[in-house]
Order: C-alpha cells, then sequence, then structure tokens
C-alpha cells in the first residue's frame, strides 16, 4: 500500500512542484496553520487516536485506496507545491482511514515522503532550482535523523511519536505564524 502511494505521489508532487512558481505561499499559510491547530486539537482531544488498531481484515479495500489516493496524490500534490506538514498530514491520512497507530502509520508516511521528494526534486532539478551541496549535507542529517528517530519510535512507541507529532506541529505552526506575519 505505501510503494503504490509513494508511486501516486512521485508524478503529484511533480506537478504541484510545477504549480508552485505560480501559487503565492502567502495562500497556503494561513489554511496549514490552521489545517495543523485543527489537527494538534484533534490528537490531543482523542488519546486513543493512533493507539488503537483494527486488524488489517478489518480495513475495507475502498478505505485502502482512498489512504492510497490521498496520501499519493493530494498530500503528494501538496508535498510538491508548499510542503511543510508533509509528514503530519501523511501519518494522519494513514492513522484516520486505516486506523493503524501511530507507529505504523509514521512508517508508511516514511516511504510515500520518499515519493513525494523525488517528484519535486526531478522537476526543480530540471528547472535548475537546486543547490546540490546544500541538498547532500541536508540529505545526510535527514538519513541520520530518520535513523535516530526511527529507533526511538521502536522503542517508546506510538505514546511517544503521539508527543513528538504534537511538538513538530506546534513548532510548524509557529514557525509558519512568523513567515507569514514577520
Amino acid at each position: 500500500m505505501a510503494l503504490s502511494a509513494a508511486g501516486l505521489a512521485v508524478p503529484s508532487a511533480g506537478v504541484g512542484a510545477l504549480s508552485a512558481s505560480s501559487l503565492p505561499a502567502d495562500w497556503f499559510r494561513p489554511l496549514i496553520m490552521a489545517l495543523l491547530i485543527g489537527v494538534a486539537a484533534f490528537v490531543t482531544l482523542r488519546p486513543s487516536f493512533g493507539s488503537v488498531i483494527e486488524s488489517a481484515d478489518a480495513v475495507s479495500a475502498r478505505r485502502r485506496l482512498l489512504a492510497i489516493g490521498v496520501a499519493g496524490c493530494g498530500v503528494g500534490f501538496y508535498d510538491g507545491v508548499f510542503g511543510p506538514g508533509t509528514g503530519t498530514f501523511l501519518i494522519m491520512s494513514f492513522t484516520a482511514l486505516l486506523s493503524m497507530e501511530f507507529l505504523q502509520s509514521s512508517a508508511l508516511a516514511k516511504i510515500v515522503n520518499v515519493g513525494t521528494n523525488f517528484g519535486a526534486l526531478t522537476v526543480f532539478a530540471v528547472q535548475g532550482h537546486v543547490l546540490w551541496a546544500l541538498g547532500a549535507g541536508m540529505a545526510v542529517c535527514n538519513v541520520v535523523g530518520a535513523t535516530l528517530g526511527a529507533r526511538t519510535a521502536l522503542k517508546r512507541g506510538s505514546g511517544f511519536v503521539r508527543g513528538v507529532l504534537l511538538v513538530v506541529v506546534t513548532a510548524l505552526v509557529i514557525k509558519l505564524a512568523i513567515d507569514q506575519f514577520a
């Protein structure tokens, strides 16, 4: 399922990246801030969300296809055009649509996010908008951080992932607010 969503994410993020130069970021920030605040409130007010899972057999084929479409096409396009919060939106999509724990949703999100990054990177590279040395350094740090984060998440479980999700969402809302209003 994650590979199907990642496969859809590549062209969707590419189309998003092609659209990025024609859509002002100032339009997205308020909407994304509102969505992220909604995500934080929802996760905070529903303590069992992301910690209780249904069996894989209980999730219908229709919900699986919906999750693939939302993650691959919807969030993929969003990541190509704007980006901040992509991981959060992927985690929330998989958790809500597939009744997964945050830990499992986070793992699927990482796979799909590779597809969104590849799609957008391809378009930006063709357009000559990539700073390769900076990107290489960021990629190394991303791999190291992802490895440490995955090991920590596996040791501490979905409750830990929930807490990190809330901290990251809060920090992202603050950063977007500063970008928007400063």
